[in-house]
């Protein structure tokens, strides 16, 4: 009889891996059929719209739910047949858009692969409700708060947003047995106080400040687990785990604690990969979530790969440092102009902007910056640094030309950069003369 427990057992087993997806094969879906096409920060509601309408081509069900502030349309997708109801949404923060492309990834393989079984599977075990971009009107604004100047984020007890009612009407009218809260973070965001910037992080989100356990949070930690352990394949050493701070007005802590326990999911940023990249690494978290949730597999994962991620940190790095500069500093007031020299590093830190507007970098540290480092570090102890447009200060923008110490320069002249051309000119975060000029560390 035992013999033929455990054969039914792995019967069982064998089944659900037939059907199952290892991370790397939801990543070479996503290179094959991804229809985002826009950089995330470049997607307006216009945009969304447009992907909307072609996943309902593919047999979707899309469909406008409410009203933003500016009387935007909200839309609500909709996918699957099984009992679990799983319910997603993007971008209630205008200024956070990676997941909203994602979303529309998600969607689009999972109706496109509806007839292999790794799908079929999903379809079976649950129905999956999203809303991509909350907050049409702070998208179309690349801004955080709503037109009202609300943070809708914290305006689930208020409710004074449009938005914020509608979040919580669609939660309270299907009452979903569990929530992911998709957002994005400091493109600076450290993994701990390691120089490594935090790419994604999880929070499983209790619903009150004593963080009590329950049946769906302790899922959550396993399902948090299994987006860890995947997306430790793609980037390892830059996952970490958000701040578990209770906040009272917050939607995914008032989630949890109205019965739909929260996943947040925050997507940082990765030097060297661009947006989609990113994208994709969200689309490889959703599904991994989705397939183990479905499987079972999740009843069955250790909760150790999400507990043991070190927490977000910040302050530790910036954009670009530039090492033991001569910092010069021009006083055109008076005449003849008189020049005083500094030494020490320069700490820049590029603002968020639109992938399709130039990004300025703007000076954050000058001399002693502490332990301070850079994504891009350069040695500049070869070179006097004059301010293109004004002095080298901190909040002045980080737009410099470099000499080489050796070259002779009257600094007095009102055109030094046009009678004594700079070997390196460094604007709007690249290189725009001298690239390699002035070494990399």
């Amino acid at each position: 009889m035992r013999h033929i427990v455990l054969l039914f057992f792995a019967t069982i087993a064998f089944s659900m891996n037939l059907s199952a997806q290892a991370p790397e094969k939801f990543a070479e879906v996503w290179d094959k059929d991804h229809v985002s096409n826009i950089f995330p920060s470049d997607v307006r509601h216009v945009d969304l719209k447009k992907y909307l309408d072609g996943i309902k081509k593919l047999g979707i069900k899309a469909e406008q739910v409410g009203f933003s502030n500016a009387n935007r349309e909200i839309y609500q997708i909709e996918w699957g047949r099984g009992p679990l109801k799983v319910f997603m949404w993007s971008q209630m923060h205008g200024d956070e858009p990676t997941a909203t492309s994602a979303l529309i990834d998600m969607f689009t393989v999972l109706q496109k692969h509806r007839d292999k079984d790794w799908v079929k599977k999903i379809n079976e075990a649950m129905t999956i409700r999203a809303v991509p971009m909350l907050n049409p009107d702070g998208a179309e604004m690349y801004q955080r708060r709503n037109l009202q100047g609300i943070d809708i984020n914290r305006d689930a007890l208020d409710l004074k947003t449009p938005e914020g009612r509608l979040l919580k009407q669609l939660r309270d009218d299907w009452n979903p047995a569990i929530g992911f809260n998709l957002h994005n973070q400091g493109a600076l965001t450290t993994v701990g106080r390691t120089p490594k910037q935090a790419a994604i992080s999880f929070l499983v989100v209790y619903g009150d400040e004593q963080k009590t356990r329950s049946f769906g949070n302790e899922r959550n930690l396993r399902v948090a687990s299994a987006m860890t352990l995947a997306l430790q394949k793609f980037i390892p050493g830059n996952i970490a785990r958000y701040s578990d701070e209770w906040t009272p007005t917050a939607f995914g802590d008032n989630f949890s604690a109205w019965g739909t326990p929260v996943i947040l999911i925050e997507t940082g940023a990765l030097y060297g990969k661009d947006e989609m990249y990113l994208v994709k690494m969200n689309f490889v978290a959703f599904f991994t979530a989705l397939q183990s949730l479905a499987t079972g597999n999740e009843s069955t994962q250790s909760t150790e790969p999400y507990l043991t991620l070190p927490e977000n940190g910040s302050g530790t790095l910036v954009n670009f440092v530039f090492r033991r500069a001569n910092i010069l500093s021009i006083d055109r007031a008076t005449v003849p102009a008189s020049v005083s020299f500094s030494s020490g590093d320069i700490a820049a830190v590029t603002e968020r902007r639109r992938a399709g507007f130039a990004a300025p970098v703007v000076i954050r540290g000058l001399g002693d910056i502490g332990a301070r480092r850079g994504l891009e570090e350069y040695d500049a102890s070869g070179f006097n640094v004059v301010h293109r447009f004004g002095r080298v200060a901190s909040g002045e923008l980080a737009e410099f030309y470099f000499y080489k110490k050796e070259r002779g320069v009257n600094w007095t002249v009102a055109d030094v950069e046009k009678q004594f051309p700079p070997d390196a000119v460094f604007s709007l975060g690249s290189w725009t003369k001298g690239y390699g000029v002035v070494p990399r560390r």
